[in-house]
């Protein structure tokens, strides 16, 4: 029995193994890509050159956005502490 399990094991591992042997070449050729153009090389070269004619010259996330508030600092400052005393943050002596 204890033969007949060993056997087994070593089957399985050596059939297991040899799934992971199917290599392909080590360049990896097989993930070449062929490309086949009718186009010159004057005509690529002036389509380069309109793309990066059309890109914004602009950094991206340099404009900032600006909102007009209506509110004053008193009436903010008086809402935060009600606020906070509502949800338990301060007591009412704190809450100023």
């Amino acid at each position: 029995m204890n033969n007949t399990a060993r056997f087994l094991s070593i089957a399985a591992v050596a059939a297991f193994a040899s799934f992971g042997a199917q290599a392909d070449e080590a360049d990896a050729s097989q993930f070449a890509t062929q490309f086949q153009t009718s186009r010159t090389r004057a005509e690529v070269i002036a389509e380069a050159t309109t793309a990066v004619q059309m890109r914004s010259q602009e950094p991206a996330g340099s404009r900032v956005v600006t909102y007009k508030s209506t509110a004053d600092r008193a009436a903010v400052r008086a809402e935060a502490a009600a606020q906070a005393m509502r949800t338990g943050r301060v007591g009412p002596a704190e809450g100023g």
